[in-house]
C-alpha cells in the first residue's frame, strides 16, 4: 500500500490544490483532492489485465473548481433536492439559495462544498491505505443551521474495494444527507456512452417525481416498468421507453427504495461492462440509491482533453430519498444535535474472470 501526493496548482487566494493517490499491491489507484475532497480518478484492470480510469472527472484546478456534472463531489449538507429549498426544524422555518428551477434546492448549491479546500490527512493503514478530508461548516452555511464538523475518509483495500466513510455532527438539530457524485464508465472515461452495462439494483421500489424531479411522496413497485432492475439488464434496454418518468428526466435519474435496508452496511447494486469485464459492486447502509444516466452531460470538457456527452457515464449515489425533508413517514435526514451522522458507501470492483 502506498499514499502519493503531488501538487495540482493554487486557488487564486494563493491555497494550495493537492492529489492524493491511493495505490495498492494489485496496482490499483485511486486519486482525490484537497478542493471538494473530490474523487478524481479510479484505475482498476480489466479482463485482459489492461488498467482502465473507469472515473469521469477533471484534472486541472479551473475544471475542478466549476466541475461540470458535479463529478466525484462529496456533496453536502444535503444531496438531491429539497422542494421550495425550504424546510422546518422545531418549529423554524429554514431558507437556501434557489438553484434548482428557481424554486428549489440541488445539492445545496450554488456554494458548493466543492469550491473549498478541504484539510487532508493520510496514512498507510494495515488494512488499506486512506485520506481522509475535514471541513468546518459554519452555521448558517448554506443556511443550514449548526456549526458543523464534517469528514470523508476514503480507503483503498487490497481487494479493490474503495469505502466512502461520512462523519459529520453540529451543535444544533440539522440536515446531514450526503453523497458520492462519482460518474463510472467501466470501458473507461472518454469510451463513450454507458448503454451497454449491465445493471442489478436491490429495489422492488422507487420514488416516482414530477418534472422537477421532486417525488410525488409515493413508493411505487418497479415490476412491470422500465424501472425494474431487479433482474440484471442493460442500462439501454427500457432507456427509450415512452414512460413518463424517463420522459421527465431524459433518462434514469430517479431514487431508488433498497429491499432490506437494516442500517447495515450490504450489497445493493451492481454494474458490469460487457466489454472490458468489470464489475462494480455497490455496499451501503442507507436506504436508497439515485440511479443517474448523465443524461445532463453535454459537451463536459474531462480529462485528458475528452468530452463527455449525454450517457457517458452513470452515478449511484446513495442517499436518503430526495425531499424527504417533506414527507414525514419517509427515513429523516434530520440529525440532533450532538449526534453523529455516520455512514458507509462501498464501491468494490472486479472483472468477470475472477
Amino acid at each position: 500500500m502506498s499514499v502519493k501526493v503531488n501538487e495540482l496548482g493554487k486557488l487564486p487566494t494563493g491555497e494550495t490544490v493537492s492529489c492524493y493517490t491511493l495505490k495498492n499491491g494489485n496496482g490499483t489507484e485511486a486519486s482525490f483532492t484537497n478542493l471538494g475532497g473530490i474523487l478524481m480518478s479510479m484505475l482498476v484492470k480489466d479482463r485482459d489485465g489492461n488498467f482502465r480510469d473507469v472515473v469521469l472527472g477533471h484534472d486541472t484546478v479551473e475544471t475542478l473548481f466549476t466541475n461540470a456534472g458535479h463529478m466525484g463531489e462529496p456533496v453536502g449538507r444535503n444531496a438531491n433536492r429539497i422542494c421550495t429549498a425550504s424546510f422546518e426544524i422545531n418549529g423554524k422555518t429554514y431558507q437556501l439559495a434557489k438553484n434548482d428551477h428557481e424554486r428549489n434546492s440541488l445539492h445545496s448549491g450554488p456554494d458548493y462544498w466543492r469550491t473549498r479546500v478541504w484539510t487532508a490527512e493520510y496514512a498507510d493503514a494495515g488494512l488499506g491505505s486512506y485520506v481522509m478530508f475535514s471541513l468546518v461548516s459554519p452555521d448558517g452555511d448554506q443556511g443550514f443551521p449548526g456549526n458543523a464538523h464534517v469528514s470523508v475518509t476514503y480507503t483503498l483495500s487490497e481487494d479493490d474495494a474503495l469505502s466512502i466513510h461520512y462523519l459529520a455532527n453540529a451543535d444544533k438539530d440539522t440536515v446531514f444527507n450526503m453523497t458520492n457524485h462519482a460518474y463510472f464508465n467501466l470501458n473507461g472515461e472518454g469510451s463513450g456512452d454507458v448503454l451497454d452495462h449491465l445493471v442489478w439494483i436491490n429495489a422492488s421500489h422507487y420514488t416516482p417525481a414530477d418534472r422537477e424531479s421532486i417525488p410525488y411522496g409515493t413508493i411505487d413497485a418497479v415490476e412491470g416498468t422500465p424501472m425494474d432492475f431487479t433482474s440484471p439488464k442493460r442500462i439501454g434496454q427500457d432507456i427509450g421507453q415512452e414512460f413518463d418518468q424517463l420522459s421527465f428526466a431524459g433518462g434514469y435519474d430517479h431514487n431508488f427504495v433498497l429491499d432490506q435496508y437494516d442500517g447495515t452496511v450490504r450489497l445493493q447494486a451492481t454494474a458490469q461492462s460487457q466489454s472490458s469485464g468489470i464489475k462494480l459492486s455497490l455496499y451501503t447502509d442507507l436506504p436508497g440509491m439515485q440511479f443517474y444516466t448523465a443524461n445532463g452531460l453535454s459537451d463536459a470538457h474531462g480529462k485528458l482533453g475528452h468530452v463527455y456527452g449525454n450517457r457517458s457515464g452513470f452515478c449511484m449515489e446513495t442517499q436518503y430519498y430526495p425531499d424527504c425533508l417533506h414527507e414525514k413517514t419517509w427515513p429523516s435526514s434530520i440529525v440532533k444535535a450532538g449526534t453523529d451522522y455516520d455512514t458507509t458507501t462501498v464501491f468494490a470492483f472486479s472483472t468477470d474472470n475472477k
